[in-house]
């Protein structure tokens, strides 16, 4: 018996299927897809749609999973990354690799501020098990409304003056040479 092209793709797509309907493998397999998706660098705002932060939207009070204290507001005049992620997202996990590395090359220049909804102990696991050295807040007070975050991963680069340069829904490539131009204008400026 022969296997067309046209069987083998109808049994390899009912596997993938199968293999999405089981717990233990779904996570894997969506972190898997989103990898492939999050090989895309996000892209950058033109000056003309670029949002601005404004003086209520520094308001904005988090903690470390240390515990120290960050208040928004002492950010200003820095370039800054804001990343909303959980531990249970796929599209997240993808592009935390990405992440980590862009936290490696300028977390001397640039303010990262990794936020999640979940508990410290969970974020630290999770960060501690990936090895990864990014700083993960909680907010204490309700995030700015000009993020309008409706789902994660949901990231913005934001310059010195306020602006949003870059806001992105999704996973992405944050390891990018576009994103690490960007980042260079942007503390150039």
């Amino acid at each position: 018996m022969k296997i067309s092209k046209a069987q083998l793709k109808n049994v390899t797509f009912l596997v993938i299927i199968v293999l999405l309907l089981i717990p233990k493998t779904r996570q894997s397999i969506q972190i898997l897809l989103n990898k492939g998706l999050a090989l895309i660098a996000p892209s950058v705002e033109k000056d003309s749609n670029q949002k601005m932060l404004s003086e209520t939207d520094y308001l904005w009070n988090l903690q470390s999973t240390s515990g120290a204290l960050l208040h928004f507001d002492d950010l200003k005049g820095k370039v800054i990354l804001v990343n909303f992620w959980a531990t249970w997202c796929p599209p997240c996990i993808a592009e935390m690799p990405s992440l980590e590395a862009l936290f490696q090359d300028y977390k001397n220049e640039v303010a990262f501020v990794f936020v999640s909804n979940e508990t410290h102990e969970t974020t630290k696991t999770f960060l501690n098990d990936k090895n990864y050295s990014f700083p993960s807040f909680v907010p204490l007070t309700e995030y700015p409304k000009l993020f309008n975050v409706s789902s994660i991963p949901r990231t913005f680069l934001i310059d010195k003056s306020g602006h949003i340069v870059i806001d992105k829904t999704g996973a992405a490539n944050w390891d990018s040479d576009k994103v690490k131009q960007t980042i260079e204008n942007l503390l150039a400026n």
